[in-house]
């Protein structure tokens, strides 16, 4: 069975959005090299990238530009080769390469993507699938970067989750930047 991951940043007081859905708070300071070696072996990952219509179209906006490329050629290089799945009913096509738009129900999908031979799976952005597929107990791993800031009021990850959904810390590491990466698992309540 594969794994589904999800890679996000929070700010310090829990938020992984501003009111105006605005993530740039989330890139820490790049002149940490450990943290843009962290980042760059991070995207170089075999895995399968899942995205939301909102995540997806700021992805596409700017990955597949010079400028990504020219900034962070390693992440540019594996965001552009890596299979990426889209989860909207909206979207009439995906152009990204290496996409498949899918537009069924999520949580179906994803079992059913779960059960399929492959690399394992990681949710980037998307907070709403985030929270949907949390509901429905269907992520293994919780990766998350909580950033040195506060942003006052936002929109938390995990939005409309209605249940406790216990976890177990299996690994931190603190960065020079303020930023603390944590790893984790599902253990129960």
């Amino acid at each position: 069975m594969r794994k589904l991951s999800v890679f996000n940043t929070v700010s310090l007081d829990g938020y992984f959005t501003d009111l105006n859905n605005d993530m740039s708070w989330a890139h820490p300071n790049r002149n940490d090299s450990e943290w843009n070696d962290f980042v760059a072996g991070n995207a170089s990952g075999n895995g399968v990238l899942l995205f939301g219509r909102v995540t997806y179209q700021m992805m596409v906006s700017f990955w597949t530009t010079p400028q990504a490329a020219q900034m962070m050629p390693k992440v540019a290089e594996g965001m552009n080769r890596s299979q990426k799945v889209i989860f909207s009913r909206t979207l009439a096509q995906a152009d990204w390469q290496n996409t498949t738009l899918v537009k069924g129900d999520l949580a179906n999908e994803v079992r059913n993507m779960k059960e399929q031979a492959g690399n394992g799976m990681v949710i980037l952005g998307s907070g709403q699938i985030v929270a949907q597929l949390t509901q429905e107990g269907l992520i293994d791993e919780y990766q998350i970067v909580v950033a040195p800031i506060v942003i006052g009021k936002g929109r938390t990850l995990f939005d409309g989750v209605q249940r406790k959904v216990g976890l177990k810390l299996e690994k931190s590491r603190t960065f020079k930047n303020g930023c603390v990466f944590l790893t984790y698992h599902l253990s129960g309540v």
